[in-house]
């Protein structure tokens, strides 16, 4: 059954068609086309499909889409405007990135992180970012790069 989600994507009113079973996560990939959001497990367990709902961290991956009709939903593609974010900048200061694969995840939960406590200490970057995985970095430079971002480095 097609039903009709209405959104403010990364700060655009938009109005997308879905099925009635569909996550959040494939309507942002295949009805929007905003891939930088990821499929990672599925399962909720890697943080690759964070994106903001109302400001607050979700996995896409697991949240129906029509329970965020209505909702503000801001994605990896959302945190740039023309320039890179300060947490972009820092990720690639820090070598905060190497596969890439966790970083829209990591990205969009730091910055609900920073929108909250502005300058965290390394204990609430390890917390908030807590539920993503990374197979790459060793997480140190992620932790160091989202400090940095806060001007806590």
């Amino acid at each position: 059954m097609k039903a009709r989600l209405t959104l403010t994507l990364n700060g655009d009113a938009v109005d997308l068609v879905c099925d009635g079973g569909d996550t959040l996560l494939e309507v942002l990939r295949e009805g929007a086309g905003l891939t930088g959001t990821k499929h990672g497990c599925e399962l909720g367990e890697c943080g690759a499909c964070t994106v903001l709902v109302d400001g607050e961290p979700a996995l896409s991956c697991l949240l129906p889409a029509l329970e965020c009709d209505g909702a503000s939903v801001t994605t990896v593609e959302g945190l740039g405007d023309r320039r890179l974010h300060p947490l972009q900048q820092a990720f690639a200061k820090w070598g905060g990135s190497q596969c890439g694969y966790c970083s829209p995840g990591m990205l969009m939960a730091a910055k609900a992180l920073l929108d909250r406590t502005p300058h965290p200490t390394a204990d609430e970057v390890r917390l908030a970012l807590a539920g993503n995985i990374c197979r790459c970095t060793g997480y140190q430079d992620i932790v160091d790069a989202v400090l940095d971002a806060a001007g806590s480095r």
